[in-house]
């Protein structure tokens, strides 16, 4: 199952952003161990982090939602899951990765969001889900491929 959605613009793709982060909160919410790695692959200004936003703010996040550019990662505590947003565009080697202590953000009750997750390849866990943002028309088109069996099971539930 590999789902794939048109919108015609910045407004309908939050709202699915929306929408599809609560699954996410249930999935979590449902299983103490649970944590979810989601890789969003697109080119430049396709919509990547506007799309981690409406995830974020959807958790509960009350504040801005900057893009992690120069910092590689922001955090959003909002027990009892933590989000992680990551963005690996400025990343010069993916050892860079190991000495920020990259493999501590993958823990239980966490959701972690990967922007040019590429870049980390070999240091990274792999995605339950990927999610690829495209150009299309005047507004964008969103490929959803699934790459664990939790992710399966979460598009199922949203079918």
């Amino acid at each position: 199952m590999q789902p794939t959605f048109y919108f015609a613009d910045e407004t309908e793709m939050l709202q699915f952003g929306q929408n599809f982060a609560r699954y996410l909160q249930s999935y979590l919410a449902g299983d103490a161990n649970a944590a979810f790695v989601i890789y969003l692959n697109g080119e430049l200004g396709a919509g990547k982090t506007t799309f981690t936003r409406s995830i974020v703010k959807a958790f509960g996040h009350q504040g801005n939602v900057k893009s992690p550019t120069y910092t590689l990662v922001e955090e959003y505590a909002l027990p009892p899951f933590h989000l992680y947003h990551f963005d690996l565009y400025r990343l010069a080697d993916p050892e860079e990765l190991e000495f920020m202590g990259i493999r501590d953000y993958f823990r239980p009750q966490t959701l972690c969001l990967l922007e040019w997750a590429s870049r980390g390849e070999g240091v990274i866990p792999a995605a339950d889900l990927v999610i690829q943002i495209d150009y299309a028309e005047q507004g964008r088109k969103l490929h959803l491929y699934p790459q664990s069996e939790a992710a399966r099971q979460l598009l199922q539930k949203m079918s």
